[in-house]
């Protein structure tokens, strides 16, 4: 292994068998390893067949443009067929597609017959608008039913939808809309946020006034509060209310795009992550339904991501409905009204199987156990974890405080350009350990390798690779694919990589560590964030931990760690010692922290991704960068001020 691949320091023996009792129902068994090892490609192609083709593929894979891959070539099919049309055809109407639940607690139940419905209406309007197969379509909604609607409306008739996060600035929103070309926004008055409505539609309002190419903005009423109001502006309830509740669906090649998803460049402009339709839907379904282990006649599943990520489109909508899954939507946060609303939620709907983010776990592990006990979870069977590496601390507290010591947890690896779940346990198949993806599901290549390209090995620390093309992977970036090649082929010939790191256990376990660019080289060592922020969260006393590497004039980079304590829990210079010890008791004395500095919360975006670009310039006395992407920027002012008064310093 090479000096520069990243060490390997923290270890878990903790491991987690399937009980018995969930491996005999479970969908997926130890056989599908063994079928996708023998042949992958026909691998594959059964998974395709789960699907409703309007005609069939004659190559399964074509890569003789690498990294350009061709998938099910000659196949053509329908995404809004596959999640809504065949389900009702098979007798299946009556099913509730969707239980929404409103922040101020309105609901609806939709079921296929009246989600088919309403698509084939919203597509009638979208035609009535003159967009065709082809166009871009900006869809900027909080998290109701029409945003699914609106997307499938989209897939139906062929457009391609690009789905813009509601919490995105004008500015962030007019980019998109620009580069994909739209000709039409679908938007609201706005949301339910925190116990108030939240305005959406006078960001487009600006962001339409440098964008040519839109035509019209379709506006759903949500909150009714006032809005200004121009020609290009329709009522969705106008519009599509009025259309025939019938339309006739064509099917579109298996490589039709079917959306444009950006994503942050780590530098310059963000990249229109491009998706096709064939390859996306089948490995979208196929990992909801395995990794899930979903039964769609009994179980109410609940993926808490917001529509405007991947995780959104693949494990909101299209795998969940192509499998007629029974889904919660929910349109606000954990926190309102009160601190137990999911819970709440849970217990309301039968809640069976529940996908979050550790950002999420972390925030309820600091406000304490009795929250969550004062509601029936006992409907959970499956818990899922998605959006950055679980802590094992946090993976134990979900376990046993949510899933009381009996619901397998799947950790799931993947990202807005592989579009569906890569690595992740098999409930039912796979022993888990805590903090660890385990491995690459069925179909999938992955290896972790070091700066030469070779395997590290078990027991080794280097670069997540992806070694074979998948059918749900990204077809390039919009409008640049010179910018494709370069950003996720050129470091190594034939290998996929898009920046994280990982290691493989003793056992061949994988263990991601995080972006690349988080890691931090300590008097030579390589060291991953991921692996002293899970140590600093195994205290008793730390809720959540963000870590940084800052410029250090001897180690190179000196380790500052910002911590969040638990409720009830005061800080002193006692805690500091006592944190930079256990530190170097978990890992090793080299990943002592220099500088621990005790905070009231952690710059997080409006996704729950913590912006450390904000507290690598805090640890190295910077001017504060942007931070209009914060859900709170006034976070920085309070973290700041703790740093001249309490610096954590040791030694």
């Amino acid at each position: 292994m090479s000096h520069d691949a990243i060490e390997n320091l923290s270890h878990e023996d903790r491991a987690f068998a399937p009980s018995a009792e969930f491996a005999a129902q479970a969908n997926a068994t130890a056989a599908l390893y063994d079928e996708a090892a023998v042949d992958r490609l026909a691998f594959w192609d059964k998974q395709a067949r789960e699907l409703q083709w309007e005609t069939p593929w004659h190559t399964t894979l074509d890569w003789s443009k690498a990294p350009f891959a061709t998938w099910f070539d000659g196949g053509k099919l329908n995404v809004a067929v596959n999640c809504v049309d065949r389900h009702v055809a098979a007798g299946h109407g009556d099913q509730v597609a969707y239980h929404f639940e409103g922040e101020p607690g309105d609901t609806r139940d939709i079921t296929y017959s009246e989600l088919l419905v309403e698509v084939s209406k919203a597509a009638n309007a979208l035609e009535s608008l003159g967009v065709k197969a082809g166009d871009r379509v900006a869809i900027y909604l909080p998290m109701i039913p029409e945003a699914a609607v609106a997307m499938l409306a989209c897939a139906r008739i062929g457009a391609v939808h690009s789905v813009i996060f509601g919490g995105f600035s004008a500015e962030a929103l007019r980019s998109r809309i620009d580069d994909a070309q739209a000709v039409l926004v679908i938007t609201c008055d706005g949301g339910n946020r925190k116990g108030k409505p939240m305005a959406l539609k006078p960001a487009v309002d600006e962001a339409v006034l440098q964008t040519p190419t839109v035509k019209d903005v379709l506006v759903v009423r949500r909150t009714g509060q006032d809005v200004e109001w121009t020609e290009r502006d329709i009522w969705w309830h106008d519009l599509v209310d009025a259309q025939p509740e019938t339309h006739e669906a064509q099917a579109f090649d298996a490589e039709h795009p079917l959306f444009i998803l950006y994503t942050s460049g780590t530098t310059g402009k963000p990249k229109g992550i491009l998706h096709t339709t064939g390859g996306y839907l089948t490995q979208v379904t196929y990992t909801h339904r395995n990794v899930f282990d979903l039964k769609p006649d009994t179980d109410v599943y609940w993926c808490t991501a917001d529509i405007g990520w991947v995780t959104g489109h693949s494990y909101v909508v299209y795998g969940p409905l192509a499998n007629r899954a029974t889904s919660l939507m929910y349109e606000g946060t954990p926190d309102s009204p009160h601190n137990g609303r999911w819970w709440e939620l849970v217990e309301k709907y039968r809640v069976s199987i529940l996908y979050t983010a550790p950002t999420a776990i972390r925030t309820f592990m600091k406000w304490g156990e009795d929250i969550p006990a004062r509601f029936d979870m006992s409907s959970l069977r499956v818990l899922g974890s998605v959006g950055e590496p679980i802590n094992p601390e946090a993976w134990m507290w979900y376990r046993r405080v949510i899933g009381g010591d009996r619901c397998p947890i799947v950790d799931t690896w993947w990202q807005t350009e592989t579009g569906a779940i890569m690595i992740s346990p098999l409930p039912g198949v796979t022993a888990t350990k805590p903090g660890s993806a385990m491995g690459a599901l069925p179909g999938i290549c992955a290896e972790v390798v070091d700066d030469e390209a070779h395997p590290v090995g078990n027991g080794g620390g280097g670069y997540l690779v992806l070694t074979e093309p998948w059918p749900s992977m990204l077809r390039g970036i919009w409008g640049e694919n010179d910018r494709y090649v370069e950003t996720y082929w050129s470091r190594w010939k034939g290998l996929y990589f898009a920046g994280d790191g990982a290691k493989l256990d003793d056992d061949g376990a994988i263990w991601l560590l995080g972006r690349v660019d988080d890691v931090m080289n300590i008097s030579g060592h390589r060291i991953s964030t991921t692996e002293v922020e899970s140590a600093l969260v195994s205290h008793p006393v730390v809720a959540e931990a963000a870590v940084v590497g800052a410029a250090d004039d001897t180690t190179g980079q000196g380790i500052v760690a910002f911590v969040i304590l638990r409720e009830g829990v005061e800080p002193g210079d006692h805690i500091v010692a006592d944190l930079r010890n256990h530190v170097a008791h978990e890992i090793g004395p080299i990943a002592k922290p220099r500088q621990i500095l005790v905070v009231p919360e952690l710059p997080k975006t409006r996704s729950g991704k913590i912006m450390r670009r904000l507290l690598r310039d805090i640890a190295e006395n910077r001017d504060i960068g942007d931070t209009t992407t914060l859900a709170d920027p006034t976070i920085m002012a309070l973290i700041g001020t703790g740093l001249t008064t309490n610096p954590g310093t040791e030694d």
